[in-house]
């Protein structure tokens, strides 16, 4: 990433036609501040520089979230549901992984990769007994950075608000974005 100069942050903002007090609201910085950097006389913490990059990119319409991304049908299973009942809904929807729900709440993932090595004798048992570790969870509001840094290592991405889930996101919802 390369960082903006002061003269970089002054230009894109004069361009998006933000006063120094209205990035600085969007920011959550003070204005002054705002005027010290864009003067060269502070070098802002690097969190302190995201927020306000994250703040010209938001006003400039650039930053996608995760809440614009997921899909809020969410296709799961119960951990009390059977192996069967699990192969089923995959089978049905033509997904390879699901989340497994309680109550509203992530608590595990089912794949086919879980499953391949199950005998026929493993149909009747519970998906709790299979299941893998959960599908990482983020806010709406995290941006499409997080949400690629995630799959870059799982499958798919919970989307949540307190616990309670709101919809999904895959590589495949990521890749349709950004064509």
């Amino acid at each position: 990433m390369e960082l903006p100069t002061p003269a970089d942050l002054r230009e894109r903002r004069t361009e998006l036609g933000l006063t120094q007090s209205e990035l600085a609201d969007a920011a959550d910085v003070s204005q002054p501040l705002i005027a010290r950097i864009e003067g060269g006389d502070v070098d802002p913490r690097l969190s302190t520089l995201r927020r306000i990059v994250e703040a010209l990119d938001e006003a400039e319409g650039e930053i996608v979230r995760a809440g614009d991304l997921m899909h809020e049908d969410v296709i799961t299973v119960a951990p009390d549901d059977t192996v069967s009942d699990a192969v089923r809904t995959m089978e049905r929807e033509a997904y390879s992984q699901l989340a497994v729900i309680k109550d509203g709440i992530p608590v595990g993932s089912i794949s086919e990769s879980d499953l391949v090595h199950v005998g026929e004798q493993a149909r009747d048992e519970p998906v709790r007994d299979h299941m893998s570790e959960s599908f990482p969870t983020v806010s709406e509001n995290a941006t499409l950075e997080e949400v690629s840094n995630l799959l870059d290592h799982y499958k798919a991405v919970m989307v949540t608000e307190g616990g309670e889930t709101l919809g999904i996101i895959t590589e495949a919802d990521v890749a349709a974005r950004l064509s």
